[in-house]
């Protein structure tokens, strides 16, 4: 839902940013309008196509949450898509059909300020951007093999317990008094209200024992003692336990990055059919694997200090696939405009065509970014405890996604054409 408001608001912003661009150029208000919405149309496409794409794969080889993720994403992507690109038009020219809304700027004077026309040199200073980033992937790799991950029982087998209480606890206190009784192994989120809990635990997860439930029932109750209701017994309190074999936990992990991996595939696929050059794709797929890695880098470096649980299970897969379906409506949206003015001056100078399209778009790009960081905001501090590491994870993908569409991307593919050019010069000269 998440990643369905975000594309909503970026074609919405795309748009309003192309009429504002036609509106410069001296075109009358109607006439803006419709060349703003024809030439925003492509980028809108493609960028959305190329999400239905992921989610349509995770459909096939997702499981579970990720399934549910993958149709939410569908619906949601067709539906932002018709209203932005059919629906408000028609408003536009509903209200301006009866003598309404006939002197839109599209512009304020905040946006007058801020947004002006850029000049900024992105190949060069992608060469000190893409260093930071390599020092961040070794101590990231460093992390992954000395602080590791909190994995959930998704990937390593174990026991959920939704338990409800009489009066609204803290998970943290919880946390405590179980720790002892499930060795160390008990991690607990609220769920719902404030007097619901889930607790999650790989503790016995690999015995054999015939009476291992009735075991750790009697180890929650022990735990739990001082907030079970007199009279009662730690059954009354537990809503609902689910059991993840070790087995079934290997299998989840498989099919989830099996189902990453063919996405981000079938996204190198689609924008080498798209933009007719294995450069874009190269560059797209570089950048999406940093967006993905760096979601897990910082989970690993940040894990044991956040103040809220950052395990990961399905639910972090399904983060991680949506910061990639978000990224990649940036890399698209850049390649379209690059793509635009190629054809526009075929004769321009590389670097300078992609230095253009990428400022071209940068309004859009901080608007866009700017306006999902605050949803995100919202969310993290206005949500409850069950959703905080998702949109933890989305606000690192939607920061890293960013600066990888203007800084690796949009490079790695001027690298590749430049040596393609080159290697076209000197065949000529043979």
């Amino acid at each position: 839902m998440i990643l369905s408001l975000a594309m909503a608001v970026d074609a919405n912003v795309l748009i309003n940013e192309r009429i504002k661009e036609e509106l410069a150029n001296g075109k009358s208000l109607r006439k803006a309008l419709e060349d703003g919405y024809k030439n925003a149309f492509s980028a809108i496409f493609d960028s959305n196509l190329t999400t239905i794409i992921t989610g349509i794969v995770l459909v096939v080889f997702g499981t579970g949450a990720i399934k549910g993720f993958a149709v939410t994403l569908i619906i949601g992507i067709a539906v932002s898509f018709l209203t932005a690109v059919f629906l408000t038009r028609l408003v536009y020219e509903f209200q301006m059909e009866r003598g309404k809304w006939q002197k839109l700027t599209f512009n304020t004077g905040f946006s007058k300020a801020i947004f002006n026309v850029y000049n900024f040199d992105f190949i060069h200073n992608s060469k000190k951007i893409n260093t930071a980033i390599g020092i961040f992937i070794i101590v990231s790799i460093i992390s992954l093999f000395t602080l590791k991950l909190n994995s959930g029982i998704d990937f390593t087998g174990g026991r959920n317990y939704i338990v409800r209480f009489d009066q609204p606890v803290k998970t943290g206190d919880i946390e405590e008094t179980l720790q002892p009784v499930l060795n160390g192994s008990a991690q607990v989120i609220t769920i719902g209200s404030s007097n619901q809990v889930r607790i999650s635990t790989n503790y016995l997860i690999d015995s054999e024992s015939t009476t291992v439930e009735d075991d750790l029932i009697t180890a929650l109750g022990e735990g739990l003692q001082e907030y079970i209701t007199p009279g009662n017994t730690i059954n009354d309190h537990i809503q609902s336990s689910q059991k993840v074999g070790p087995s079934v936990a290997e299998d989840m992990l498989k099919n989830a990055s099996l189902a990453l991996a063919i996405a981000l595939l079938c996204m190198g696929i689609y924008i080498l059919a798209r933009f007719r050059n294995w450069a874009f794709s190269v560059g797209t797929v570089a950048a999406l694997a940093i967006d993905a890695f760096a979601v897990i880098g910082f989970y690993s470096l940040l894990w044991k200090i956040m103040p809220f649980t950052m395990e990961i299970d399905q639910t972090f897969v399904a983060a991680i696939l949506t910061v990639v379906g978000y990224s990649i409506n940036d890399k698209v949206v850049v390649f379209d405009r690059f793509r635009e003015v190629r054809q526009l001056y075929p004769k321009r100078e590389l670097r300078a065509t992609f230095n253009d399209s990428m400022n071209a778009v940068l309004a859009r790009t901080i608007n866009t970014g700017l306006s999902t960081i605050l949803v995100i905001f919202c969310i993290l501090f206005l949500g409850g405890d069950a959703v905080r590491s998702f949109v933890f994870a989305m606000l690192i993908g939607v920061v890293v996604g960013t600066v990888t569409s203007l800084f690796v991307a949009s490079p790695v593919a001027y690298i590749l054409m430049k040596r393609q050019e080159e290697k076209k010069l000197l065949a000529a000269k043979k």
